[in-house]
């Protein structure tokens, strides 16, 4: 059950980095800093956001964007690190005891 847990957390911690990427590449899309013409630039960006966009979906509907700003990646990060907080204290720690 350990090991489980353990995987868990890892694959968090992962998604964690994917959401920071896409955010920032749609950062880099959105001021053109980088040209959506280009075929491997568009793959990546089109992989990201079919990777964040299910998670992100069901908190859009609650939380519209604030001046125009998207902050639904942050709030899923937060669920995600108190996700992460919940596995080690509740379910690693006790493990080592």
């Amino acid at each position: 059950m350990h090991a489980l847990f353990v995987v868990v957390y890892y694959a968090l911690d992962m998604y964690k980095w994917v959401i920071i990427i896409a955010a920032i590449s749609s950062w880099f899309v959105a001021f053109n800093v980088v040209n959506m013409r280009n075929r491997f630039v568009a793959v990546i960006i089109d992989t990201l956001n079919r990777l964040t966009e299910p998670a992100l979906r069901p908190l859009r509907r609650f939380i519209p964007p604030l001046g125009g700003i998207d902050i639904t990646p942050i709030i899923l990060l937060l669920i995600i690190i108190f996700l992460q907080t919940l596995i080690v204290d509740n379910f690693l720690t006790r493990s080592l005891i």
